[in-house]
């Protein structure tokens, strides 16, 4: 049962047929929201927003532990996440998906492990590849076969938040290597990784980052939905292939740009 975690642009699932919906209580506290059950194309899928169902929840003060928990718990094998980021390399523009490869953590303060706690063992896990690479080729698989761009890799950098970045330290990131931004890929992929639960993202171009394109002299707020609203259409169709097609093995198809 493949699960969906929803962020900015992405709070409901509409293509879900909902079965029935759960709170799940955990031993790190509650998670965003209750649980959506449901079927996709005729699979089972169980979805979560991220900032809860009311948008209200921002990204340093997101549960990550208790939400990845609690989808380990109800039986998840894989993870999906949505979110949305601001584009730093020149080729990304507002409504570009991109499936990342690796991540930059820049976050601090969050409780990003669960090797954690008095009496338990430090605990190293492998982080080289921080996103799982079936699921990773069945996204860019179900993009190709429906026609849809997708940009294939790119580097992550998460960001502490709520405020966005300034231009300075938009120039650093690029200096690091860095394509796309955004606040809630750490400790969300990390944590995925100490359950053994595959994790990929699905990143939502929002907007140039600071100083970049249309936002060289700040980010306009009010052209975000509709982007958002658009892509998102994209991004449901992609994630209804991918999860009726779950059992089947996967090639990774040439990158469309």
């Amino acid at each position: 049962m493949l699960a969906i975690i929803g962020g900015s642009g992405l709070t409901t699932l509409s293509s879900l047929d909902v079965s029935h919906r759960e709170v799940v209580r955990t031993p790190y506290g509650e998670p965003s929201g209750a649980l959506v059950f449901g079927c996709i194309a005729g699979q089972q899928a169980v979805f979560l927003p991220r900032h809860g169902y009311g948008h209200t929840i921002p990204p340093h003060r997101v549960n990550y532990r208790a939400n990845l928990w609690a989808l380990q718990h109800v039986g998840a094998t894989g993870i999906i996440s949505v979110a949305s980021v601001g584009g730093i390399r020149a080729d990304l523009a507002p409504g570009d998906l991109v499936l990342p490869h690796q991540i930059i953590d820049y976050t601090w303060g969050r409780r990003s492990t669960f090797f954690d706690g008095e009496g338990t063992p430090v605990t190293h896990v492998d982080f080289t590849d921080p996103y799982d690479p079936e699921l990773r080729c069945r996204i860019a698989t179900a993009a190709d076969s429906l026609g849809i761009a997708l940009k294939v890799g790119g580097v992550y950098a998460a960001t502490q938040g709520p405020r966005l970045e300034t231009a300075a330290e938009i120039n650093r990131m690029e200096r690091d290597g860095v394509d796309l931004v955004g606040m809630t890929g750490m400790p969300e992929a990390i944590l995925a990784r100490e359950l053994d639960l595959p994790y990929a993202a699905i990143n939502v171009v929002a907007n140039h980052a600071a100083g970049r394109g249309s936002s060289a002299n700040g980010i306009r707020f009010e052209s975000l939905e509709l982007v958002l609203q658009d892509a998102m259409v994209q991004v449901r169709t992609m994630i209804e292939h991918l999860v009726g097609k779950h059992d089947q093995l996967c090639v990774m198809p040439t990158a469309r740009t």
